[in-house]
């Protein structure tokens, strides 16, 4: 049980460390005038810690080979994961992390209602239940308060 904790806590501060992530990534999109080219920057550094990181605790690179096996829709998640970093450096600078975020996490929670009711992409179901849209929509009402405050 202590282990669930652990990893609830991982997941407070990786959702913590997206908004200063992108108050750092839209001020590189100033700096380079293209938020496009500010989102590369940031995947290249992202890159260059991920194999950095690897190197030091001795992952076995060689796993590797089994990425050329899967289907190529695997793939799109990079572009996904470019679409978003991008998205958001656009977004920030001009409606507010407060407001980018609060909109980002309706999108995701509307979204993962339907992967987990309908199991996409390989997910245990867990069916859509009241409880569930009602989670939904305080975070739209939140969003909304957000707006108009």
């Amino acid at each position: 049980m202590k282990g669930i904790y652990i990893l609830f806590t991982l997941a407070v501060v990786a959702g913590a460390v997206l908004p200063i992530q992108a108050a750092l990534n839209a001020k590189m999109g100033r700096a380079v005038g293209d938020p496009v080219y500010a989102a590369l920057i940031s995947f290249v550094i992202g890159s260059i810690g991920l194999l950095l990181y690897s190197l030091v605790t001795k992952v076995d690179l060689s796993q590797i080979t089994a990425a050329g096996s899967v289907d190529w829709s695997v793939w799109s998640a990079g572009l996904l994961g470019a679409f978003y970093v991008a998205a958001v450096i656009i977004l920030v600078p001009k409606i507010g992390a407060a407001l980018t975020f609060g909109l980002v996490v309706a999108g995701q929670l509307s979204f993962s209602l339907l992967l987990d009711h309908y199991g996409w992409l390989g997910m245990h179901t867990h069916s859509i239940n009241w409880q569930r849209l009602l989670g939904v929509v305080l975070i739209i009402g939140g969003v909304l308060l957000i707006r108009n405050f």
